[in-house]
C-alpha cells in the first residue's frame, strides 16, 4: 500500500489528463502583432498540427523584410506533436488508473523533460525564423533582426510582438502544476508545510483557480493620467472622470479621454470586436464601471475634453439627481450607443 497514491492524488492526476487531451484540439501559443496600420492587430496561432490566425498576412509582411513564409508542412513538429500530447494524456490516465507512486514521478518528470525540450526547439524555430533572412528582400535594415519573444513583449520595427501561451499552453501549465502537487503530497513535502488537510486543499484549489482565471482577461485596466493617450483624438487623458476604456476580444485595452472618442472610434473600427466597455464613474476619481449598466446625463455644463459632454453614474439616484440640477433626463447605455 506504501507504493500506492491516494484519492486526491489520483484525481489531480486524472484531471490532468482530460486537460491535456483538450490541449491537441487549442491552440497552443500566440503571438501577437501590434501597429498603427493594424488597430486590432494581427494574431497567430500555434496548434499541435497547424497554424492559425492571419497567417495569410504576416507572410505578405514578412515576403518584405525576407523572413521566411510560413507553411504547416515545414515544419516537422506538426506531424508529430498531437500525437506526443495524446500519449502524455494516455500516460496520466493510466497514472491515475494504476496508482503507482513512481509511474507517478516517472510521469512527472517524463513530462517536465517534454516541456523543457519543447520550449528550446521553439526558442530555436524563432531564432531561425528571425535570422535567416533574404539579402534581396525589398527591405533590408543592417544588424536588424526580427526573433520574436519566446515569452513577453519585443519592438520589431514598427510592430510590437507579443508571445504568450494561448488556451492550450495553459491547459498544459495547469496540468503540469496538477501534477507537480500530486508529487509533492506523495513526498509529504506538501503535508509538511500545510499540516492541515484543509489548508492543503485549498492551497491546490487556489493554485488551479489562479491558472485558468489568468487565461483571459475582462477587467478594465487603469488609466494613467497625463500619461495615457486617447486611441481615438491621441489627446492625452487629463480628466478622469469623463474617461472612457474599451476591452477586445484579443484582451487589448483602447483608452478614451472622452465617451465621445470611445464611441467615435467604435462606428469607425467595426473589425474591432469589443468584449467590454468600461466608463469612468463621474461622482469617483479615476473608477472605470460597466458602461453597458451605467446611467448617462449629457449636459454642456459638464464640459468633456471632445465636446460628448457626457457624463457617467453608477446609479439612477446619482444620475437623476444630477440631471434635475441641469435640467436634463437620464440616459442608458442604449440611448447613447445609438447616437
Amino acid at each position: 500500500m506504501k507504493n500506492k497514491i491516494n484519492i486526491l492524488s489520483k484525481v489531480l492526476v486524472f484531471v490532468s489528463a482530460i486537460l491535456l487531451a483538450i490541449t491537441i484540439f487549442v491552440p497552443l501559443w500566440r503571438i501577437e502583432l501590434a501597429a498603427p496600420q493594424y488597430p486590432e492587430g494581427l494574431m497567430l496561432q500555434i496548434f499541435a498540427n497547424k497554424l492559425g490566425g492571419q497567417v495569410d498576412i504576416i507572410n505578405g509582411l514578412n515576403h518584405y523584410i525576407g523572413m521566411q513564409t510560413l507553411h504547416a508542412e515545414n515544419f516537422i513538429e506538426f506531424s508529430i506533436l498531437q500525437y506526443l500530447l495524446g500519449f502524455f494524456a494516455l500516460l496520466m490516465l493510466v497514472t491515475a488508473i494504476i496508482g503507482k507512486k513512481k509511474l507517478l514521478f516517472f510521469s512527472f518528470w517524463v513530462f517536465v523533460i517534454f516541456g523543457i525540450v519543447a520550449m528550446v526547439d521553439f526558442w530555436r524555430w524563432e531564432y531561425n525564423y528571425g535570422h535567416n533572412l533574404d539579402p534581396t528582400a525589398a527591405i533590408i535594415v543592417p544588424g536588424m533582426s526580427y526573433q520574436p519573444p519566446l515569452i513577453g513583449y519585443k519592438q520589431l520595427l514598427n510592430f510590437g510582438a507579443f508571445s504568450v501561451p494561448d488556451m492550450g499552453g495553459w491547459l498544459m501549465i495547469i496540468g503540469g502544476v496538477l501534477l507537480l502537487a500530486a508529487v509533492l503530497i506523495e513526498t509529504k513535502l506538501l503535508t509538511k508545510i500545510f499540516k492541515k488537510k484543509t489548508a492543503l486543499a485549498a492551497t491546490i484549489f487556489f493554485i488551479a483557480a489562479s491558472a485558468f482565471t489568468s487565461c483571459s482577461n475582462t477587467e478594465a485596466q487603469p488609466i494613467l493620467l497625463h500619461k495615457d493617450k486617447c486611441d481615438y483624438c491621441t489627446m492625452t487623458i487629463a480628466n478622469n472622470r469623463l474617461a472612457a476604456e474599451i476591452i477586445t476580444q484579443k484582451s487589448r485595452a483602447y483608452k478614451f479621454d472622452d465617451i465621445k472618442c470611445m464611441l467615435n472610434y467604435n462606428k469607425e473600427n467595426t473589425k474591432v470586436i469589443v468584449k467590454k466597455y468600461f466608463v469612468n464613474d463621474y461622482m469617483l476619481a479615476n473608477i472605470l464601471i460597466d458602461a453597458t449598466k451605467a446611467f448617462y446625463v449629457k449636459s454642456d455644463e459638464i464640459k468633456s475634453p471632445m465636446g460628448g459632454n457626457t457624463a457617467a453614474f453608477n446609479t439612477k439616484e446619482e444620475a437623476t439627481a444630477f440631471a434635475n440640477k441641469n435640467n436634463t433626463v437620464v440616459l442608458t447605455w442604449a440611448d447613447i450607443f445609438k447616437n
